[in-house]
């Protein structure tokens, strides 16, 4: 699974504090009650209605891999519709095109 440019140069060019938030992200992983489809499809509900696209890749990749339907991945997308409005709908190309690879 890739990962997006932006967040390779983070590894890249400071290494410290991307181990640092590697480290984190894993210990709140560890603290998640989900299981891990549940979580990837929450987290890109969470990056779509933030406008996150350059994520979205990487986590319907992996949503996929632990069994994620491609209607489950475009229902978590557009779930945050009623509150975030259309900026979600921006991140369904993404979601779409990472799916279909």
């Amino acid at each position: 699974m890739g990962i997006s440019k932006a967040y390779a140069m983070f590894t890249q060019e400071a290494p410290a504090q991307a181990q640092a938030w590697m480290q984190t992200v894993k210990e709140l992983d560890k603290a998640s009650a989900l299981d891990k489809k549940t979580e990837e499809l929450a987290y890109i509900a969470v990056l779509a209605a933030l406008g996150n696209t350059s994520g979205i890749p990487f986590h319907v990749l992996s949503a996929k891999s632990l069994g994620a339907s491609r209607q489950e991945v475009i229902s978590a997308v557009l779930l945050g519709l009623p509150a975030a409005g259309a900026v979600v709908i921006s991140a369904l190309p993404a979601a779409v095109e990472a799916y279909d690879q």
